[in-house]
């Protein structure tokens, strides 16, 4: 089995999922803020689908989009970390970077700080070269994590899974090279 990797940073814990989790994370797919610009709503059943992919990811590779909980107290405030993109896109093969959070989480530097734990796995530990990170034009708050991040935009895409004329086809992906010293 693969060596699971599980980032802990001064308040947050980055973790392999848990069964305790899935009713949370629907919860989150469910308000229309926190999925503002993902195409649409999840229903509990496609919720669970997505925990179970990451899970596969995470034993597979002993990395993944991690689970994270607040140190403090235990609970549930979203997902962060990095995993492999679909060979769809137009930039694969690639290890991306993502977080979601649940709303009452936001604005208090939770996914900036998981992120960057996450970027110090994909450097360090796993010796990358390279991370991508990508959203639709608006998301700003997005948008705004990746810039602390230190990333670059790198221009527009089509994504690939979503149909031609879609409000949220136009992605803009954004790129961090790891320094080499």
């Amino acid at each position: 089995m693969t060596q699971l990797i599980e980032p802990r940073t001064a308040r947050l814990q980055l973790r392999q999922w848990r069964d305790e989790d899935r009713r949370p994370f629907a919860a989150m797919n469910a308000d229309p803020q926190v999925m503002e610009y993902f195409p649409a709503l999840l229903s509990r059943a496609e919720s669970d689908a997505g925990i179970d992919r990451q899970i596969t990811h995470i034993e597979n590779f002993g990395w993944g989009f991690w689970a994270v909980e607040r140190r403090l107290d235990g609970r549930f405030i979203g997902f962060v970390g990095i995993k492999n993109v679909t060979d769809d896109m137009p930039f694969a093969p690639a290890v991306e970077i993502g977080w979601r959070l649940a709303r009452e989480f936001w604005g208090q530097g939770y996914a900036t700080e998981a992120a960057q734990a996450s970027v110090a796995i994909a450097f360090g530990q796993l010796g990358l070269a390279q991370i991508v990170s990508f959203t639709v034009p608006d998301n700003f708050r997005s948008r705004g994590v990746m810039e602390k991040l230190g990333m670059q935009e790198d221009g527009f895409f089509l994504h690939p899974s979503l149909p031609p004329g879609h409000r949220m086809q136009q992605h803009v992906l954004y790129r961090l090279e790891r320094i080499v010293l």
